[in-house]
């Protein structure tokens, strides 16, 4: 059965540009499988809910599939529950096969547990009712994440090489990732607006950002987090921050054509965010530079969609599941 879908379905095995924040080149998102089967085993956790299936092919044999998908914060606000998908129940699934044949292993697309229902990982977002009256509540990136745009990415030699060898997970090895990726990701962000601070708050391995906006600048021998040091001021409507003195991140970026490009000591990150015209939308631009890794820097935006009625689900790593889609 495994080998007819992917026949049908199969096209390019080009490897498709970042969709996730592991990379995409596990899966094969040119081809497409249908599956249909009892589900054996429901894993609700994070960073990736995980759906086991017994089909059976056209002899009778029996084959276990593992069906990836995005953590429960975004399935929730996508029209799933924990009990969405019942142990014991018939399915149908739609996915993306894993380039490596020999594996039962797939990203979901979606998912018909039966009388109508299909569920889909990520639903489309619905504009707030109200408009914001500034930065500060809640933004949904879910929306822009998919349209994110990003710059040439030019990197050096050095660069290069890292990009083209093994490398580190992130994501797997329970690295939480740093401006720009952290503000690209699919989640919902909190900001708060202080007196002399700006923090925000992301769902994603429960990282807090802290912009201080009181005047000061960068300390000269302050200590390097995987977040940095940030500093904020307005022009106007507009919040300008800037970052330096992030530590060394073996794979730094979930943006296409930086995807697994290190981050060095050298990194500085520009970021600005404003509000669009209707006050629905925030609107940030992104540029990185970061000599040791980069010939020249390189620019990104993004869109966070206001989101006041919805509250944050905020969740850490736990690595023996973050680990599960490299097979370690």
């Amino acid at each position: 059965m495994r080998r007819l879908c992917l026949a049908l379905a199969a096209t390019s095995l080009v490897a498709a540009p970042a969709a996730a924040h592991h990379s995409p080149a596990q899966f094969n998102q040119n081809a497409q499988l249908t599956l249909q089967g009892k589900v054996t085993r429901l894993d609700w956790t994070n960073p990736h809910v995980y759906i086991y299936i017994e089909t059976r092919g056209a002899n009778g044999e029996a084959a276990q599939w593992m069906i990836e998908t995005d953590p429960t914060p975004i399935l929730m606000r996508s029209g799933w529950r924990r009990d969405s998908v019942r142990v014991g129940a018939t399915v149908t699934v739609r996915a993306h096969p894993d380039r490596d044949t020999r594996r039962n292993h797939a990203l979901l697309i979606s998912l018909s547990p039966g009388n109508g229902v299909v569920l889909v990982p990520r639903a489309p977002v619905a504009p707030a009712a109200v408009r914001a009256t500034g930065m500060a509540g809640v933004w949904n990136s879910l929306r822009g994440f998919a349209q994110r745009r990003v710059g040439p990415v030019k990197p050096t030699a050095k660069g290069l090489a890292a990009m083209n060898a093994s490398r580190v997970e992130p994501v797997a090895s329970c690295i939480p990732l740093a401006s720009p990726g952290l503000v690209t990701l699919p989640y919902l962000n909190d900001i708060g607006i202080r007196d002399d601070r700006i923090v925000i708050r992301s769902e994603f391995f429960n990282v807090d950002r802290t912009v201080y906006t009181d005047g000061r600048g960068h300390p000269g021998d302050g200590m390097r987090t995987r977040q940095g040091h940030s500093i904020g001021r307005w022009e106007g409507d507009v919040l300008v921050v800037d970052t330096t003195l992030f530590a060394d991140h073996p794979s730094a970026y979930t943006l296409g054509p930086a995807y697994g490009l290190p981050s060095g000591p050298q990194k500085h990150v520009v970021e600005r965010y404003r509000l669009s015209d209707d006050r629905t939308r925030l609107l940030i631009d992104f540029v990185v530079e970061d000599p040791e890794f980069l010939a020249e820097p390189f620019t990104a935006n993004v869109e966070w969609d206001y989101a006041p009625e919805q509250r944050l689900l905020r969740f850490g790593c736990e690595p023996e599941q973050a680990r599960r889609f490299t097979f370690q």
